[in-house]
């Protein structure tokens, strides 16, 4: 082998026949991957929240196929169900607090894990997968593809998710 290439030598009539068989790496646009892009339905029932969150971050840029393509929107959908059932490890329930700004001088709030998870146990998932995705244009069109769901019900049948 020789620079990811594979040469044949044959001896015909004296003379050396040289074959050379590159390989190819298969780059993808959008619209190719638009055409093949599957919708995933994940249960979040006892996962950790970090762990989980960087499982579907991968499933939503699309590093989970053979044809990932950095500047290409490759990813897949995701649906997850029992949001609301996730798990923090150590004295986190108890000391992480999430922070968001009014835009207002003095406006800054800070709220409890225990708060968020009571109000909206969605933003919780969502703000953590958000953090793991690469901090580019194409990460917003990735993160609406993610759709979270407090309870087992959703309501994206048509889409029809698969279950991992």
């Amino acid at each position: 082998m020789i620079g990811g290439s594979r040469i044949n030598y044959d001896e015909r009539d004296c003379g050396i026949i040289m074959t050379i068989k590159l390989s190819k790496t298969t780059l993808v646009n959008t619209q190719q991957a638009m055409a093949k892009r599957n919708w995933f339905l994940f249960d979040a029932s006892g996962k950790t929240l970090g762990r989980f969150a960087s499982e579907l971050a991968v499933v939503l840029m699309g590093k989970h196929k053979i044809d990932y393509t950095p500047n290409s929107d490759t990813g897949d959908g995701v649906v997850v169900i029992n949001a609301d059932k996730l798990i923090v490890t150590g004295a986190k329930e108890a000391q992480k607090t999430y922070r968001s700004y009014t835009g207002h001088i003095g406006g800054r709030k800070d709220t409890p894990y225990r708060v968020l998870k009571e109000k909206k146990p969605t933003e919780i998932l969502r703000h953590a997968v958000h953090g793991m995705m690469p901090k580019t244009k194409q990460t917003d069109a990735q993160v609406k593809r993610l759709r979270i769901f407090a309870g087992s019900d959703h309501d994206m049948q048509a889409q029809q998710p698969r279950a991992v």
